[in-house]
């Protein structure tokens, strides 16, 4: 189902994971976008998104979603969102753990939206990119 606002995307992206529906996930993302994946790294495009999210599947997770702050200008829109994920990694243990993402969106040309970017580590993870960091004052 297509996001038909900018929440929706991360709402549908959750739904999505939950039900181990990778296709469902993935088809919520633009082919050049951009995710930053649990180590930090950034990955782009469809077939590193796709290998993401299939990690966060296999966890056979229960996500809970909540989107506090959508800031939209025209069709752009930055989405901060607040989750907590209780699963199973591969070694069979118990992860309960939360964070604060950041997104942003995009208006497709039908109306609906996308992930062009998507870190759901907010700034949980500083300095792994490749951005600087510097002291302002």
């Amino acid at each position: 189902m297509p996001a038909r606002t900018p929440a929706e995307c991360d709402i549908q992206v959750i739904a999505a994971v939950n039900a181990g529906d990778l296709e469902t996930a993935v088809a919520l993302y633009e082919s050049g976008a951009a995710v930053v994946s649990p180590s930090g790294e950034t990955v782009t495009g469809i077939p590193a998104i796709r290998e993401v999210l299939s990690s966060f599947i296999a966890m056979k997770p229960t996500l809970t979603l909540e989107v506090p702050l959508v800031v939209q200008s025209g069709d752009t829109a930055v989405l901060h969102s607040k989750w907590a994920l209780k699963g199973t990694d591969g070694d069979g243990n118990a992860v309960d753990t939360e964070g604060n993402g950041v997104e942003v969106v995009r208006r497709q040309t039908d109306g609906t939206w996308k992930f062009i970017i998507d870190n759901p580590f907010g700034t949980d993870i500083i300095g792994t990119g490749e951005g600087t960091s510097e002291t302002l004052f």
